[in-house]
């Protein structure tokens, strides 16, 4: 059965078959260090990465070495970023979703359960169609990891971490385990206390009109992408069912096609061959769009998200610095603990500065990538929607010639 093929008969990703990248996030780098995914393995209940790493840096102890991580593996290197006091100013890379094939494979299994309802034709017909979808999730989950390597290989601060290196380095398995129950709960309790104590800081007015205006502009940025990605799924959908009603189409008029040899009969065959021709190209605009628009969507939304972050933690440590400035004024008329609040609250000025400027320039670098990302998929995806219309239109051309031909 085709379960058991897919679960028990790994799939190898090869350069060959990966096609082009979903997404594109414009990654600018000194080619010191460069870093894919060369090889992914999916299982029943996980995939595994082959991590390939080519790299001129002294710390590392090759040139060039591979490692097999899992997904869990990723997480745990976002959330070190995340943790670290040090990376408050940047704009950490989202971390990529968690591989979901659960649709894919209770489709494939819902097929070989009804094998024996269809004709062969009809089960060869659909096991190719759930195999390509299949390997079209497949493929966007290995893109969505690499894109997270390669986002962290390209930053110039986050490249040199060393939970990053061992992520590349070390060849034995990390041993990091998915959250337990307790730890999600924890999660939970912190995301609460966190958008509770954005609500109090989003009240207080910036002191650089740079970062106000940021403020507001990722607020309905992000609002805007996630709408937009709302519809387009909606339109990926949409070409889908079309593909879908086509191939119905097409097996109906086969069907009504092979019931004789009479010029009808014949007649149904062409349109047959016509709406099962047309099934390729709507489905192949579908995956276009998808890899090319949605995913690119969805991507942003997350990094947008992580924009929003860094701005929430600067405007936290604003708070925190004029809280210090309040303290201090405070120790010195009562002139009690005068340099204890002062050394708090340099600490607070100089942590806050830094922030800045350091969140300053990733909030400028990252209009500049998402711009460059966007215009180069959208032409992209704009070449590739003229090259499937001017299909759709020979292929209705061939088909009426062929028709009066036959008349």
């Amino acid at each position: 059965m085709m379960q058991e093929d897919l679960d028990d008969g790994p799939d190898f990703l090869s350069e060959e078959d990966r096609g082009p990248r979903p997404i594109n996030v414009d990654l600018q780098t000194d080619g010191t260090l460069q870093v894919d995914i060369s090889d992914a393995l999916s299982e029943r209940d996980k995939v595994k990465f082959t991590v390939h790493t080519k790299s001129t840096l002294p710390n590392f102890k090759q040139d060039e070495f591979s490692v097999v991580r899992q997904h869990e593996e990723f997480v745990w290197l976002h959330d070190a970023f995340v943790e670290n006091e040090e990376y408050a100013g940047y704009v950490i890379p989202p971390a990529p979703p968690k591989p979901d094939f659960d649709a894919s494979r209770d489709k494939l299994q819902k097929l070989g359960e009804g094998e024996g309802s269809m004709t062969k034709e009809e089960f060869t017909k659909m096991k190719q169609e759930l195999e390509a979808e299949y390997l079209a999730i497949f493929k966007k989950t290995v893109a969505m990891h690499e894109v997270f390597l390669c986002r962290v290989a390209a930053h110039p601060v986050l490249r040199n971490d060393l939970n990053f290196h061992v992520f590349l380095e070390y060849n034995q398995d990390l041993s990091i385990r998915g959250k337990n129950k307790k730890e999600k709960l924890e999660d939970f309790f912190k995301n609460v206390v966190k958008s509770a104590d954005e609500v109090l800081v989003a009240g207080v007015k910036d002191v650089d009109d740079f970062f106000e205006h940021e403020k507001t502009f990722l607020l309905e940025y992000n609002n805007r992408i996630k709408d937009a990605a709302v519809k387009v799924d909606k339109m990926t959908k949409s070409h889908k069912s079309v593909a879908d009603d086509n191939s119905r189409i097409s097996s109906i008029l086969y069907s009504l096609g092979t019931q004789d040899s009479t010029d009808l009969c014949k007649f149904f065959l062409k349109l047959s061959e016509l709406f099962e021709k047309t099934r390729k190209i709507e489905a192949r605009v579908s995956a276009d769009e998808d890899l090319k628009l949605s995913d690119l969507l969805r991507y942003y939304l997350r990094e947008s998200q992580a924009g929003k972050d860094l701005l929430y933690r600067r405007a936290r440590s604003l708070v925190d610095y004029e809280n210090a400035n309040k303290l201090l004024d405070r120790a010195r008329a009562k002139n009690k603990d005068v340099l204890q609040a002062e050394t708090n609250q340099q600490f607070c000025c100089q942590k806050f500065e830094k922030l800045s400027e350091s969140a300053k320039q990733e909030l400028t670098d990252f209009k500049t990538r998402r711009v460059a990302a966007f215009r180069k998929n959208l032409v992209e995806l704009a070449e590739l929607e003229l090259k499937h219309s001017k299909g759709h239109l020979q292929l209705l051309q061939s088909c009426l010639a062929a028709l009066k031909g036959d008349s």
